[in-house]
């Protein structure tokens, strides 16, 4: 075999085995892709109950009306985003020629027995200034509309799918009471929890109702309510939003989602080209 044959038979190997490399790596990141995404299919029984906490019947919600997808990465870059815009970035630390002090040598480079040094503003010195401190700048960033959009459906759909959604009747108020609120907030429950309690040597566990009142809560209604908004706003982990003012990041925050039946008619309208922003 020539040294011409050689060498072409050596690059083909070369050649092939980078095609079977980059065909690995492609096979690896669409298994991550996929991992990334959740298909979501069926439909869900979201409870509802009334102000005194009574389930009074179900409304059923089909997971193809929110995208019938959840992307696990698009959420987290838009809760990124969102936790990105709200800083204020005023942050401003002074470097060495901005701290008060003179630049002056503080001793002769030799002779003294001590180790060299030159200005006190230098940052090794206390007083001085900071090395590569950060400096006012501004952290707001944008994706793409359709993306946010597509996020915080998916964020509703995930709240539907794990059964942390209720819907609320006679949730709206005619005066800003706050006590009305919390009243229902208490009445209705989502569940139960174990506490221990120990006396002397014995110890008794005791199952107590968790209810609204005990969790964080975002709190849906169809349009701007004067009343209902003023009666929840004092409310310590309620937070309170007409359902087209939601966002991912606002309803991934709060345990729990409670909707008026307007509310979720809101969010049920279609959106258009929002599930092909999580491709």
């Amino acid at each position: 075999m020539t040294a011409t044959a050689t060498y072409r038979q050596r690059r083909d190997e070369r050649l092939a085995g980078g095609k079977k490399a980059k065909a690995r790596r492609d096979e690896a990141k669409e298994k991550i892709r996929e991992e990334r995404i959740v298909e979501v299919t069926g439909t869900f029984a979201i409870p509802v109950v009334d102000a005194a906490g009574v389930q009074t019947g179900t409304i059923d919600v089909d997971a193809a009306e929110f995208g019938g997808k959840i992307s696990k990465q698009l959420l987290h870059e838009v809760v990124l985003m969102y936790l990105a815009n709200q800083r204020a970035g005023t942050h401003h630390t002074l470097r060495r020629g901005e701290v008060a002090g003179s630049s002056k040598k503080l001793f002769r480079q030799k002779g003294t027995g001590n180790a060299r040094a030159g200005t006190k503003r230098t940052n090794k010195r206390k007083g001085g200034g900071t090395a590569k401190g950060p400096k006012p700048r501004d952290y707001e960033y944008h994706l793409p509309k359709k993306a946010v959009r597509a996020a915080t459906r998916m964020a509703l759909l995930s709240k539907f799918r794990d059964g942390e959604a209720v819907i609320v009747e006679g949730l709206e108020q005619t005066a800003p009471k706050t006590q009305a609120m919390t009243k229902i907030l208490k009445a209705v429950k989502i569940g139960k929890k174990t506490i221990k309690k120990v006396e002397g040597e014995v110890e008794t566990s005791i199952e107590k109702d968790v209810s609204l009142f005990d969790t964080t809560v975002l709190i849906g209604t169809g349009a701007y309510d004067e009343n209902t908004y003023k009666s929840s706003r004092n409310i310590e982990g309620v937070k309170i939003l007409p359902a087209a003012e939601f966002n991912a990041y606002t309803v991934l925050q709060q345990r729990r989602l409670v909707l008026t039946k307007a509310a979720l008619e809101v969010l049920r309208k279609p959106a258009t080209s929002e599930a092909d922003a999580a491709e």
